[in-house]
């Protein structure tokens, strides 16, 4: 098979395994865990694969249907949509192995439920195409539905009304600025938009302006931005450890669709709507930034401060996106890789805690039924890179920022909000370890059992840690990396060079010469 056509299996390979694990949960439930893990580790191997092919710094248009952009459906891998296949799917290997130990259990469908997910985020980041991407939203917010509802409760029940509410307002106002484009332009590929909107001008223009803004807010829905971040607090805490892990990287396709959305359409290239995000999105990232530190302050539940955490990364990445430079959004996209495996590992080591003490996930010193040395240790690697200090990569991330921000007209609020929200982060979780790990415990009841942690929990927690670390020891390549994903994003030609120049395949069989007779 010629390599390009591995392109097409991140989206593919999650799809069939899903439909297969609906027909097995009847017949052969005994065989959903290993069909799940095997497709979980195939796709890991395909996602780095594509990472090995991007990071030769081509872009790689893939033709669906064969049919030529922009009149079919076009695909498209570079330095960046490689980077996110490869997070979601390493996210989704420790959510994976996370669940086996008894999350997955809890209500029907969850395997399949979790590869329809992965579908979708893998769609989102490959398709070259708005209304595609539309599609693939609907398609990762429909299955994250029944995954936040999964193992019942009253709590997840309320949350879940929240998150489709607004997810649902969003999706109208997705196909609003969708169809409000078509009608104007003629075209949904997003190279083609790129060139259309560049030469619009007049009332187009004003429309297109109007469009763009409308898939700014939709975005900032999904990469919960102020002030449409207030649904995720409540839905990220209520949901299951393995749930919350996995919803740690669709946070992240939001955040991933403004870079690649208001760089390629809405860039320094697009005519009267060039820089359409960038007045509003630094701002308000600030904002959201400095909120997200009060809500991890004034958490009082473990949940609720790594959901909060979600906020304040989704924050510093928005910024390094708002300010706009190109060493800007190289910082963001450095900060993105350690703030990902941190969410993560976070939601599923508080789990840990919570079925480690007696009396629930209140950080009120109560009693452990096991030692909490190895937990204390681990909550304090994982509230470093989470607070941003040395010698971690989330540390290295914002110092590049802060940086990176100096060149920028925002350089001052950048500097202060960026410090005291990591002062502030640093010092909840601060209080939050020394209060469950120092404080002497309320109630020493005995005979409680609490179910020890699996080995698939121990390993999903440690692939976890373990890619924190992996971070900061390979630095460098990785900075590396995200420079040179952050030039190739920014260079809006060579993006439509690669989709509208993508040629059809010859076919293997000429199907007029095979109608003559000879």
């Amino acid at each position: 098979m010629n390599w390009p056509h591995w392109i097409i299996v991140p989206v593919v390979l999650p799809l069939l395994v899903a439909a297969l694990l609906l027909l097995l949960e009847r017949s052969r439930p005994q065989l959903l865990w290993p069909v799940s893990i095997v497709s979980s580790l195939v796709l890991l191997a395909v996602t780095v694969y594509l990472l090995s092919v991007a990071a030769g710094g081509s872009i790689h248009g893939y033709l669906v249907g064969n049919w030529r952009a922009p009149f079919g459906i076009a695909l498209a891998l570079d330095r960046l949509s490689a980077l996110m296949l490869v997070l979601a799917a390493l996210v989704g290997l420790a959510a994976l192995l996370y669940a086996r130990a008894g999350t997955a259990a809890r209500g029907p469908h969850f395997y399949a439920l979790f590869q329809f997910q992965m579908m979708g985020l893998n769609g989102a980041f490959l398709t070259a195409d708005l209304f595609n991407l539309f599609v693939f939203f609907e398609v990762l917010l429909i299955a994250s539905y029944g995954l936040l509802l999964h193992g019942g409760g009253r709590a997840r029940l309320r949350a879940s009304v929240h998150y489709v509410t607004f997810n649902l307002a969003g999706s109208g106002l997705f196909l609003i600025a969708v169809s409000l484009l078509y009608g104007v332009t003629g075209t949904l590929n997003m190279a083609d938009l790129a060139v259309r909107v560049a030469a619009a001008s007049g009332n187009d223009a004003a429309l297109i302006q109007s469009a763009g803004l409308l898939l700014l807010v939709v975005f900032c829905v999904k990469a919960a931005l102020l002030p449409l971040y207030f649904w995720l607090p409540d839905t990220y805490a209520a949901a299951t450890a393995p749930v919350a892990a996995l919803f740690a990287i669709m946070t992240k396709v939001g955040i991933y669709v403004i870079a690649r959305v208001f760089t390629l359409v809405f860039g320094a290239e697009a005519g009267p709507a060039a820089h359409l995000a960038q007045p509003w999105l630094a701002w308000l990232a600030m904002g959201t930034l400095a909120l997200a530190a009060l809500g991890v302050m004034s958490a009082i539940r473990l949940r609720t401060l790594v959901a909060y955490l979600v906020v304040a990364s989704a924050g510093t990445l928005l910024l390094a996106l708002g300010l706009g430079t190109r060493g800007t959004i190289a910082a963001g996209l450095f900060y993105l890789v350690p703030s990902t495996f941190m969410a993560a590992g976070m939601f599923l080591l508080v789990d840990r805690i919570d079925q480690s003490r007696i009396a629930g996930d209140t950080m009120d010193g109560s009693a452990w039924s096991v030692s909490p040395i190895m937990l204390g240790v681990l909550f304090l690697v994982f509230a470093i890179s989470a607070a941003g200090m040395p010698p971690l990569a989330g540390f290295l991330g914002k110092a590049l920022l802060l940086k990176a921000a100096t060149a920028s007209p925002q350089v001052v609020g950048t500097w202060v909000v960026v410090l005291l929200s990591g002062l502030a982060i640093i010092f909840s979780l601060g209080r939050a370890g020394s209060t469950l790990f120092w404080k002497s415990p309320v109630d020493t009841t005995a005979g409680v059992v609490v179910r020890a942690a699996s080995g698939s929990e121990r390993a999903a927690i440690a692939l976890l840690l373990l890619l924190i670390v992996g971070a900061a020891v390979f630095a460098g390549p990785l900075s590396k990396y995200t420079h040179a994903a952050a030039a190739q994003l920014t260079d809006r030609r060579a993006y439509v060079n690669a989709v509208l120049g993508a040629r059809p395949a010859p076919p293997a069989w000429n199907v007029r010469e095979g109608m003559v007779k000879p």
